[in-house]
């Protein structure tokens, strides 16, 4: 059922370019705010639209040239409406069509079935302009409590209480991107996003957690000191946290973290590629360390780190390689002797033990602590990621070979932060995470890209990353790129320009039938109860069948 008061009629308009909308007298455009959702009543469809302008307008330029005075209220209100006025312009995001046969029926009888299709045409003239209602939300994005769907709650629109959800499990088979300037609150997206996936079910999860925000408690933003809970403590028999620096993990109340540590003979010569700049190697050195792994396998590192002179001279003469870039490597390489997670030998292949998890289908952190550095995030995440997904590769191909649902990988979701330091133009084809993001669910290992600055990532990446969960951003290539690959985006820059700068994001792509604007389901008490590991294990999945029967009739369906 529409609403009762329209807001304006349909004026003019194209499909490319969006639709004007000539306010009706007693609208104020005050209400009319960037990112609201409307919905156009057509003759044979629905249009769910949004605003994406707002526009004063008068019949005369003569009114303009001589407003009336402002003390002069009675001029003002008669003028109000029609000689001066307001236009709004909208994007029309999607149509609901009625399944049978006959129009009449479809604004009579709003039990009709509905098909959701995409914008293929235009309202006519004249059309007339509503607020989204309840329903229309619903049905675009569905109830969280469908128990045929993964479907998340991550907000709710700026103007409306009623929850936005995305679907997780079109969200987990791509790779994705959480976007915003520093303080906009990229963190408690990303721990919104990665608490819904493991209360769904949706896929395991590893997180390179570079400054200790998601494990365990972090600090809060504000005045006042206060700490949000970590994914540890929301879900403590699935998330297992292993630390890279266990002094660090201890001082913070960490008490049953796994250590790990990587042994020099894990490192390749493609890790040391994306840590060029940060050890400033050549690639004069970079070549001559081909050479040395081709010679000395899986141990060169450590038998270069125990080379004296005359041994490299022998090797050069032997092997052509250059005793000068040689050395330089070896004098630059000791500077991974400064990383506390890296040893000659290890005991045992920590990496394997964080397969064992994911493949047990637990939720893997693994924290940096004091070791957060660039090179030693880069180093560390790149080492463990490249061997993961070559373990990946081989189980997706006996899955392929034997069909067996049993031997079916469990989707993973990769997590990592700075992520234009992985996926540059210049790094892109060095790196795992440059093939994991090109491969996208080929073989069940998707990224979650967490960063400030998307315009630094490779736009072949930017063009596969298939939902984009953008805060604010004020630099227009880091805009340009968030719209990469998007048809209709700069239709979208103006409401992306114009979130606040907190607590507000837009959400575009594979997740989301549509762009949406949402205020962001806050991270608190409230939210721990919903979605902590005791309410999940207790919820029955009779009642989830109730719940979403009953929001079914609730909506007419």
């Amino acid at each position: 059922m529409l609403p009762d008061i329209p807001l304006g009629s349909v004026i003019q308009g194209s499909l490319s370019h969006g639709l004007d909308v000539r306010l009706h007298p007693g609208i104020s455009v005050e209400d009319m705010r960037v990112g609201k959702f409307l919905v156009i009543q057509g003759v044979r469809s629905r249009f769910f639209c949004m605003l994406t302008d707002v526009t004063l307008c008068a019949a005369s330029p003569r009114i303009l040239a001589n407003p009336p005075d402002p003390s002069n209220i009675y001029l003002q209100e008669v003028l109000a409406g029609t000689g001066t006025y307001g236009t709004i312009s909208l994007t029309p995001m999607l149509m609901f069509t009625p399944s049978g046969e006959g129009a009449e029926g479809f604004a009579a009888d709003e039990s009709v079935a509905m098909s959701l299709l995409p914008v293929k045409t235009i309202p006519g003239h004249f059309s007339q302009v509503y607020d989204a209602l309840e329903r229309d939300f619903r049905t675009v994005f569905g109830w969280e409590d469908d128990p045929h769907r993964h479907n998340f709650s991550i907000g709710r629109p700026i103007d409306m209480d009623v929850p936005i959800c995305i679907d997780l499990d079109r969200f987990v088979e791509r790779s994705n991107g959480i976007f915003g300037k520093s303080g906009t609150g990229k963190s408690f997206l990303t721990r919104l996003l990665l608490s819904g996936i493991i209360r769904k079910r949706a896929a395991v999860n590893l997180i390179f957690d570079m400054h200790s925000e998601y494990g365990w408690e972090a600090a809060k933003e504000g005045k006042q000191f206060s700490t949000v809970k970590g994914l540890r403590q929301l879900f403590p028999g699935q998330v297992q946290i292993y630390t890279l620096d266990s002094a660090s993990t201890k001082r913070r109340g960490v008490r049953d973290a796994q250590d790990l540590y990587i042994s020099y003979d894990q490192i390749d010569v493609e890790d040391l590629m994306l840590v060029r700049q940060e050890l400033n190697l050549s690639e004069a050195s970079l070549e001559n360390a081909i050479i040395l792994r081709n010679e000395f396998g899986k141990t060169w590192i450590t038998r270069l780190l125990s080379m004296n002179n005359e041994e490299i001279q022998e090797f050069c003469e032997v092997k052509m390689g250059s005793k000068s870039s040689i050395m330089a490597l070896q004098r630059k390489l000791t500077r991974l002797d400064d990383l506390k997670y890296l040893r000659h030998t290890c005991p045992h292949n920590y990496v394997d033990q964080i397969l064992a998890s994911l493949e047990a289908g637990k939720h893997v952190v693994v924290e940096f602590g004091s070791q957060s550095n660039l090179l030693s995030y880069m180093l560390a995440t790149n080492v463990i990621a490249r061997r993961i997904h070559a373990s990946y590769v081989r189980k997706s191909e006996t899955f392929l070979q034997t069909k067996n649902p049993s031997d079916r990988p469990r989707q993973l979701v990769i997590t990592i932060e700075e992520a234009h330091r992985f996926l540059d133009t210049a790094t892109v084809r060095q790196t795992i995470f440059g093939t994991i993001a090109r491969e996208m669910r080929k073989y069940f290992v998707t990224l979650l890209v967490v960063d400030q600055r998307p315009s630094g990532i490779d736009n072949e990446v930017m063009s596969q990353v298939g939902t984009r969960i953008t805060a604010l951003l004020n630099d227009d290539k880091d805009i340009d790129a968030i719209f990469t690959g998007v048809s209709g985006g700069q239709n979208l820059r103006s409401v992306l320009a114009k979130l606040d700068s907190k607590q507000q994001a837009l959400i575009l792509g594979h997740a989301v039938p549509m762009p949406v604007v949402i205020q962001t389901r806050p991270y608190d008490e409230t939210f721990y109860a919903e979605i902590g590991e005791a309410d999940w294990e207790q919820a029955s999945t009779d009642k989830v069948l109730k719940a979403a029967k009953t929001a079914k009739a609730d909506l007419g369906f």
